[in-house]
């Protein structure tokens, strides 16, 4: 099943059941979660796939979004800084890239040709978690 072939559609359409209102104390991730849930999938950008990767959010129709993103443009400045959603997305649990292998494949071939400088720019340990899931068990298959 093609995820990107329903960009027009939210994730509570595609990811059921609906999320009800958040409490009227929740935080302010819990309420932009909540939110971005009800957003078509087309219209959410580089922050808003980083937020929701990282909250483990319907991740059988972000990530393959988000690394839809990260082919063209594999350090878009997200939220933080440059490099944040591809940061996000290979710490994506396994269980979540096991449904996209050709996917994961294509995304370290992305990461494998980054300039050094540009690994080197990112925050400590990044080239560690880039290299962690170019050669982690995963990339057998």
């Amino acid at each position: 099943m093609d995820r990107l072939l329903h960009l027009d559609r939210t994730l509570d359409e595609l990811d059921p059941p609906r999320w009800e209102d958040p409490a009227a104390d929740a935080t302010h991730l819990i309420r932009t979660v909540h939110g971005l849930r009800r957003v078509p999938l087309r219209e959410l950008r580089p922050g808003d796939l980083r937020m929701l990767v990282g909250q483990r959010v319907a991740l059988p129709y972000v990530l393959p979004f988000a690394v839809s993103l990260l082919l063209e443009e594999p350090l878009p400045d997200a939220t933080f800084y440059e490099g944040d959603l591809l940061l996000t997305a290979v710490e994506a649990p396994a269980s979540a890239w096991a449904l996209f292998p050709d996917l994961a494949v294509r995304l370290r071939d992305v990461i494998a040709t980054l300039p050094a400088e540009a690994v080197a720019e990112l925050p400590r340990g990044a080239a560690e978690h880039l290299t962690r899931f170019v050669t982690g068990p995963a990339s057998s298959g």
